[in-house]
């Protein structure tokens, strides 16, 4: 994209005193990207056009671009314009990664965060039943089925599951945090599958549980949805205290 005095401005939500200039340059981008006036691989406007619409100067645009890549909203490349990414929860999902890693403590709180937060999802994804997620949640549990003693796949299956559960609400924002917390999912799900005595009823028990998860919702009962998503994360809770003490107690 080149310099273009004419060109229709994108960014129209400019906030009239910003603290900071660049903060209120990147909010503006940023509210374009969240409301689709740019989409995903959309080129944005070079650094001194971005600097000539809101009035600014050009290492201000460039604070601005640094903003929203540390955030994840945007890529660049040297000697190139930046790049609109397709929202995610990517950012989040990297911190998540670096805490549920660092210690068994980290993990735990991690798997209260989801149980606090995936309840209420639960609840809701019942009540709107998106058709979307509960197909997603349909064939997570096909999958499991297929990747019994197999870890890889019964973790794949199992995110799959929960991002299906998050879908399943009809609402964006949710979605993004559930792909924000896929390292807490993936960490559990590795902790299960790690249990040395793990038997096949204990694989059998896992896709029970998330069965009675998706019944429940399909059923539009969202106190039984929160109520068998309570009864899975005190499962998996159990599975991190045995592996921690077998592995010498992470602290």
């Amino acid at each position: 994209m080149t310099d273009n005095s004419d060109r229709k401005p994108v960014f129209t939500d400019k906030p009239a005193s910003p603290s900071r200039l660049a903060d209120g340059v990147s909010d503006a981008i940023a509210a374009a990207l969240f409301d689709g006036r740019i989409s995903p691989g959309e080129p944005l406007p070079p650094e001194g056009e971005i600097a000539r619409e809101f009035g600014v100067s050009k290492p201000i645009a460039r604070e601005a671009l640094r903003q929203l890549t540390a955030a994840g909203l945007i890529f660049t490349q040297q000697g190139k314009v930046a790049r609109a990414k397709a929202l995610s929860g990517e950012p989040m999902d990297r911190i998540y990664g670096y805490a549920v890693r660092s210690s068994l403590k980290r993990l735990q709180e991690a798997n209260e965060m989801r149980l606090v937060i995936e309840t209420g999802i639960a609840r809701l994804a019942a009540e709107r039943r998106d058709s979307q997620g509960l197909e997603t949640m349909r064939q997570a549990l096909a999958d499991m089925a297929a990747s019994l003693h197999e870890p890889s796949g019964f973790t794949a299956a199992d995110i799959l599951f929960h991002l299906g559960l998050a879908m399943a609400t009809g609402n964006f924002m949710i979605r993004v945090q559930m792909e924000g917390m896929r390292s807490v999912q993936r960490e559990v799900s590795e902790l299960f599958s790690r249990r040395a005595n793990r038997s096949d009823a204990d694989w059998r028990a896992t896709i029970a549980r998330h069965q009675a998860i998706y019944d429940a919702v399909a059923a539009g009962d969202a106190d039984l949805a929160e109520q068998k998503i309570r009864a899975h994360f005190v499962a998996a809770d159990i599975a991190s205290l045995e592996v921690a003490d077998k592995l010498g107690g992470r602290s």
